[in-house]
């Protein structure tokens, strides 16, 4: 293989010599550039190709991401979820009206990045929320319901906590946390990079600049496409909630696990 040293002077003595509209220049970058070919054995084709690929610049895109069938039980904290994780992952989203789907706005790799973990945290979350409805510890806690006497006069009662309540508070508790988890190991892993920049004021201000370009050209793309009308308001219900439930939401999403680096898409790693 080429030394990349090289390889990279090359590609970029041709950059010169084919953007350039002086003749004489072209001519000096050219020869300049096959002496170098001949002396490290590199063909042109493959600086060519060097150059095409470190010039290749990624862009956001908008991608549908399916999260269930309408009439899914619960299916509002499954979007919930998502939500959480693209937040951490400098993604901007739509929502359907009835939570079937996501559109996902940012660059490719955050995108992918955001659709593995939530196909491991989703199974997760699911299961352990099954895990505690059988468990029937909810059944402990009561909450205030309205009901209607004999003469149809509406009276406050205390109730039992329903499943379908316990549920709701379990996964909506748990994508809270998610969310949280995932929001501060970013903000850690930025915080790192910058302070190994810190002998590097200029390397830590380009970091920053990037991040801030990067944002702006998801939002730029969001502003042209995104057809999106009103606001989605996640889960609203009858709204009661188990605080019960709750609580265990939020201890499922502390002891969840996120996919090892190897297993999500290149180009970016696990978060803690």
């Amino acid at each position: 293989m080429p030394d990349e040293k090289y390889l990279t002077k090359l590609a970029a003595l041709l950059r010169q010599a084919e953007s350039t509209t002086n003749s004489h220049e072209a001519e000096a970058f050219m020869a300049a550039a096959q002496r170098l070919a001949t002396l490290t054995s590199i063909d042109l084709a493959v600086a060519r190709a060097h150059t095409a690929r470190e010039e290749r610049r990624t862009i956001p895109v908008a991608r549908r991401v399916e999260i269930g069938p309408a009439g899914k039980r619960a299916l509002k904290t499954y979007v919930q979820l998502y939500l959480a994780i693209a937040r951490a992952n400098d993604l901007t989203c739509d929502l359907a009206s009835n939570s079937t789907y996501v559109i996902a706005y940012g660059f490719e790799t955050d995108v992918d990045v955001c659709q593995a973990l939530y196909a491991s945290l989703v199974v997760q979350m699911v299961r352990a929320s099954d895990a505690y409805l059988r468990s029937g510890a909810y059944r402990r806690e009561q909450t205030w319901g309205e009901q209607r006497d004999d003469r149809g006069r509406v009276r406050v009662v205390r109730k039992p906590v329903h499943g379908s309540t316990a549920r709701i508070s379990f996964q909506t508790a748990f994508a809270t946390r998610i969310g949280e988890r995932l929001g501060e190991a970013r903000t850690e892993a930025t915080a790192e990079t910058l302070r190994a920049q810190g002998a590097l004021p200029s390397a830590s201000a380009g970091t920053e600049l990037a991040l801030t370009e990067k944002a702006l050209e998801v939002t730029d793309l969001y502003t042209r496409t995104s057809q999106a009308r009103g606001s989605w308001r996640g889960w609203q219900g009858s709204g009661r909630s188990s605080t019960l439930a709750e609580r265990a939401g939020r201890r499922a999403a502390v002891a969840a696990r996120t996919p090892s680096s190897d297993a999500l898409p290149a180009g970016r790693a696990a978060l803690p």
